[in-house]
């Protein structure tokens, strides 16, 4: 059994933040991940561009140089990596936390290959595990996918991009771009709002075009085989299209089941959002905090790496403060 003062369970950008914060008030503490460093951004789509600038992804003012404005992902994973390994940050990997139990005093943390106990627990897990389904016949076919990663693989194939969001709109331009016959199939009437300001107008003229077939107020009903299954919702009507691949791109959630099991509250409004104090991040459960994305609970789009990175620094110090009285007690 091991002992820290902190658990960190994510060791995405924020979880590294927390324990570059933990580190500098030297509190003992380990970051547990079940992938590489960065696993989300790991399995991001390997030519994905962020929406935010370098400055705005920087952690503890370590500088993030980047060939433009905006990073590439692969300059993200080289600048989170670099972080972790020169400040030599005590992080498992591979390593994945099955249940956190909360004991009178501590926490008890069980991983698939070891237990921890710990005063305090950071849950920073993203959101990017668990795909939104659409919940129709077909869709446990190996040509559905509800992640993208490389366009070459579908270049001369007929492939559907189901969503509007940056995902299926980058999706579908690079696919498109490497000889794919690309279709859009997007429940709303246009391409979403959120959508990056320069890759918008790209998107839009080459639908325009006809260089990418959408359709709009459309839902998959079914995938089979060779084809798609389609229900135009504003006519009720079905119709079929010839088909290769599909490629879900509908967004993800957060384990919920996860944090409920921790004691954590969601809000039951179908936003599922957490509960936690947001001057100090933490949980309705007493020690237990929440740092980065999850917070939003479905609300995915409400907080990004450079919105959340205040909150390794808000929860050191609601610790320390603790660590304090307790001390002082």
């Amino acid at each position: 059994m091991k002992t820290f003062d902190i658990v960190i369970v994510g060791g995405g950008p924020i979880g590294i933040a927390c324990g570059l914060e933990a580190k500098k008030k030297g509190l003992s503490y380990v970051i547990i991940e079940k992938g590489p460093i960065t696993n989300s951004l790991f399995n991001y789509p390997k030519n994905m561009q962020f929406f935010s600038s370098s400055e705005k992804l920087e952690l503890d003012a370590i500088p993030f140089i980047s060939k433009e404005a905006k990073p590439k992902r692969d300059e993200a994973l080289e600048y989170y990596r670099r972080i972790v390994t020169s400040n030599n940050l005590n992080i498992h990997l591979f390593e994945e936390v099955i249940e956190v139990t909360k004991q009178t005093r501590e926490f008890l943390i069980h991983t698939n290959k070891d237990q921890y106990t710990a005063s305090f627990v950071i849950i920073a897990t993203g959101f990017y595990d668990i795909p939104n389904r659409l919940q129709v016949p077909g869709e446990e076919l190996p040509k559905v996918s509800h992640y993208y990663d490389d366009p070459h693989f579908y270049a001369k194939q007929k492939l559907a991009v189901v969503g509007a969001s940056n995902s299926a709109v980058d999706a579908a331009l690079e696919c498109y771009r490497k000889g794919a016959e690309v279709t859009m199939i997007v429940r709303g009437p246009q391409i979403g709002e959120r959508v990056k300001y320069w890759v918008k107008p790209d998107i839009e003229n080459r639908i325009k075009e006809g260089s990418i077939t959408a359709y709009f107020h459309t839902e998959v009903k079914e995938v089979t085989k060779n084809e798609l299954i389609l229900l135009d919702t504003s006519t009720q009507k079905s119709f079929t299209i010839a088909n290769d691949y599909v490629l879900a791109l509908t967004g993800y959630r957060p384990n919920f089941t996860f944090l409920q099991n921790m004691g954590i509250h969601l809000s039951t409004d179908g936003k599922k959002h957490p509960a936690y104090n947001p001057e100090t991040m933490e949980s309705n459960v007493e020690n237990l905090f929440l740092a980065g994305v999850i917070c939003g609970g479905m609300d995915t789009h409400v907080w990004f790496i450079e919105n959340s990175r205040v909150h390794a620094q808000m929860i050191l110090d609601t610790i320390t403060s603790k660590k304090e009285v307790e001390v002082k007690v």
